[in-house]
């Protein structure tokens, strides 16, 4: 069997984007050649790793066998790496880490770039995911670690706290319910609302959490970022839901922070593996640098 790690690493982009097309492109690999690959693949065994169908591809039987024994070869390629960091300081590690919105904009940032400054050998893949496929990819082996929130199932998976997050209701000062300091969810829902991408983790989030009360979201406008939504909000065109740690740079004159009463506003953020022994020597250096600046803020 002549498999290399190109050949594994393309399957798996293949496999989790359920896309010959995506997973060629996460593997900065043309298409054409993504193509050859699989099927050389596929020849070699003898049996069809791929169902190809109008919507993209899904794994064969073989192909679950091979996509369990290909995470093996890259996680044990990853340790191999943490093990020889130390004596060859031109190896690269690199860390794959999936995270929610609310965290991948709010709070990893600067506690990423401090670890990245103190290790110029470790690279980092960093992808906002909704948690729900956080924990899913983390636990098949897609990922190495996750960011989710607590409300999803964890069980099989080993966490660790990382922070708090509250989201809020952000309207124009001069809004009726600016004027209000806490108010609930579904009183909200009469509101046009300012909102991220329809692609966006947690705006898929408030989407369920209005279906629940009978309801859909009056979207207005949907942006990219928090920034974006508080001018919106600033200039009258609807009010919004974001984290309260968006509008702490905010002018308070300009817009009205009033807390949700919902027991779900308020979030644990978790940082899950599959196992911490079994990650890279840099995938637990991520780790431990992520548990202790979560403990220094909770001071």
């Amino acid at each position: 069997m002549r498999f290399d790690l190109t050949d594994l690493r393309l399957f798996v982009q293949v496999a989790e984007t359920a896309s010959i097309t995506h997973g060629a492109g996460q593997a900065n690999m043309a298409l054409a050649s993504a193509s050859a690959r699989i099927r050389g693949m596929e020849d070699t065994l003898g049996v069809p790793l791929l169902k190809r169908g109008p919507r993209g591809v899904k794994l064969t039987p073989a192909g679950r066998a091979l996509i369990h024994h290909a995470h093996v070869v890259l996680q044990q390629l990853e340790r191999m790496r943490g093990d020889l960091g130390k004596y060859a300081h031109g190896l690269k590690g690199h860390v794959r880490l999936l995270s929610n919105t609310i965290a991948a904009t709010e709070f990893l940032p600067v506690a990423l770039a401090g670890f990245l400054a103190a290790h110029p050998n470790i690279d980092i893949d960093l992808e906002e995911r909704p948690s729900h496929e956080i924990v899913q990819a983390v636990a098949t082996g897609f990922a190495d670690v996750g960011v989710v929130v607590d409300l999803v199932d964890l069980d099989n998976l080993e966490t660790f706290p990382f922070a708090s997050d509250r989201l809020v209701l952000i309207a124009p000062r001069h809004h009726a319910l600016g004027r209000r300091r806490q108010i609930a969810f579904h009183e909200t829902l009469d509101q046009e609302f300012v909102g991220l991408s329809s692609a966006n983790a947690l705006q898929n989030y408030l989407g369920q959490q209005a279906a629940r009360a009978g309801r859909t979201l009056k979207l207005r406008v949907q942006l990219n970022g928090f920034d974006a939504i508080c001018r919106m909000v600033e200039y009258g065109v609807g009010v919004a839901v974001i984290p309260e740690t968006a509008t702490r740079y905010r002018r308070r004159s300009a817009i009205a922070v009033v807390r949700l009463t919902d027991a779900w506003s308020v979030r644990k953020l978790m940082l899950c593996v599959r196992r911490f022994d079994d990650l890279s020597a840099h995938a637990k250096q991520l780790i431990e640098h992520l548990k202790a600046r979560s403990r220094t803020e909770q001071r």
